[in-house]
């Protein structure tokens, strides 16, 4: 497999044209994440992952999700989404009810705070894309940017098992 990727030495493997393409793409992603996170912090008071959270329950609306769904799509394990929400259920944001179709279950669901820290924290989070994710970029390719981050998106999530 290694000579079919051109690949026989270590300073190959550096310099190959795909490990740099997918290096750069995690670099700016974890750069991107350090800045957009650390505003959203310094001016809302909950980190980027309790953003994303508010983000798919205020996608989901009532009656709420399952600690399994939120789990899913965050790629947490169910013991660390119940963690995050624990702490969000204690800032006011979120509160767990009663699952009408499962006794034993409980719903997530935002509290009027989450719903109004969704919103003042998305105003944040959308300057902060606009001046560091989309201003860099030249205008003609924005778009097709933004079209192939949803493909590579998509196909990664769908090659993920499920959780049960």
């Amino acid at each position: 497999m290694s000579e079919q990727a051109g690949i026989s030495t270590a300073k190959e493997a550096a310099d190959h044209e795909l490990v740099l393409a997918f290096g750069r793409l995690q670099g700016a992603a974890n750069r991107l994440e350090y800045i957009l996170g650390r505003a959203l912090e310094v001016e809302c008071g909950i980190s980027h992952l309790m953003f994303e959270v508010l983000l798919i329950l205020g996608r989901a609306g009532e009656p709420g999700l399952p600690m399994r769904a939120i789990a899913q799509e965050q790629i947490l394990t169910t013991g660390g989404a119940t963690r995050l929400v624990d702490r969000m259920e204690a800032a006011g944001l979120v509160t767990r009810e009663e699952s009408p179709a499962d006794r034993r279950g409980k719903l997530v669901r935002l509290t009027p705070l989450g719903e109004e820290t969704t919103v003042r924290a998305a105003v944040v989070h959308v300057e902060n894309i606009k001046k560091h994710f989309i201003s860099p970029l030249p205008v003609a390719d924005r778009e097709r940017f933004a079209e192939d981050l949803r493909i590579l998106s998509h196909t990664a999530r769908d090659v993920l098992p499920r959780l049960p």
